[in-house]
């Protein structure tokens, strides 16, 4: 497998940065990822947009224009020549000279694997707990995934899949996914602020409107509870419903998940077919 280091194709097991790197010395940098099905990058345009947002918000200067970013992408998917991938776009602080201040940022566009969602049915329902908790900049997204980390043993502890951030009760989002609900009367729900806006999260809004009422504002843990149904969404996983949150089980009928569910995966399929 081939990966792209700072003007070059590189081996993947080649490419390397070295120990001054702020993202090792700080944690400093910024990521996007996205899926390849077909041979064809989803979405490619609007996880561009986010990766140069999120490298402008965090006072990072991509070397390269959004059309040269796209060409150096394109080649690399045609040297390892991967029907259904993932690429990640990685770019960091830079070799500073003191480990504090910014220096030229790193460039590294890898792949990575993942097991594409089913295309037909919805994948098994999940449990969240909930966890108090507010991401720095949380509308960049950056390397920093140091408390989701953390909280891993207590997610197993308690016979969960993931977790899902509240501050003061407000619910935010997962660590790498949205939140929504869908209540009673068939309204989506989905928090506004102090979150990272998804891809999927965007697209799926977009495609909902039509069909439902969709609200995008201030979500309490309490008025999760008397929820109809409930999902997360990300790139890897599309849809995924949630089956419980902490102790609290939902109803489960899926009935509205499953329609966006559709609307997603014919979204997707929309994209492979215009390449």
């Amino acid at each position: 497998m081939w990966a792209f280091v700072n003007g070059e194709f590189v081996p993947e097991e080649k490419a390397s940065l070295l120990i001054g790197d702020l993202a090792i010395q700080r944690g400093y940098g910024v990521f996007d990822f996205f899926k390849v099905l077909d041979f064809v990058p989803v979405f490619l345009n609007e996880h561009i947009d986010r990766f140069y947002f999120s490298a402008e918000e965090m006072r990072l200067k991509v070397a390269y224009s959004k059309p040269e970013l796209r060409k150096i992408i394109f080649e690399l998917l045609d040297r390892n020549n991967v029907r259904e991938t993932g690429v990640r776009l990685t770019l960091t602080g830079g070799y500073s000279p003191d480990g504090y201040q910014l220096s030229n940022p790193n460039l590294i566009i890898s792949l990575r694997s993942f097991t594409p969602p089913p295309k037909n049915e919805l994948a098994k329902a999940i449990k969240l707990i909930t966890y108090e908790h507010q991401r720095q900049l949380p509308h960049v997204k950056t390397i920093d995934y140091l408390m989701a980390i953390w909280l891993q043993p207590i997610v197993r502890q308690f016979g969960a899949d993931d977790i899902l951030y509240h501050q003061n009760g407000i619910a935010t989002e997962c660590p790498r996914s949205n939140f929504f609900i869908v209540t009673s009367n068939n309204k989506i729900i989905t928090p506004a602020k102090n979150i990272l806006k998804g891809i999927i999260r965007n697209k799926l809004i977009d495609a909902a409107i039509s069909k439902y009422p969709v609200e995008e504002r201030e979500l309490s843990t309490e008025e999760i509870k008397t929820a109809k149904e409930a999902f997360i969404t990300s790139t890897t996983k599309n849809i995924l419903p949630v089956y419980q949150i902490d102790e609290c089980i939902l109803p489960g009928e899926n009935k509205v998940i499953t329609q966006l569910y559709q609307l997603i995966v014919q979204l997707q399929f929309k994209q492979t077919q215009k390449v």
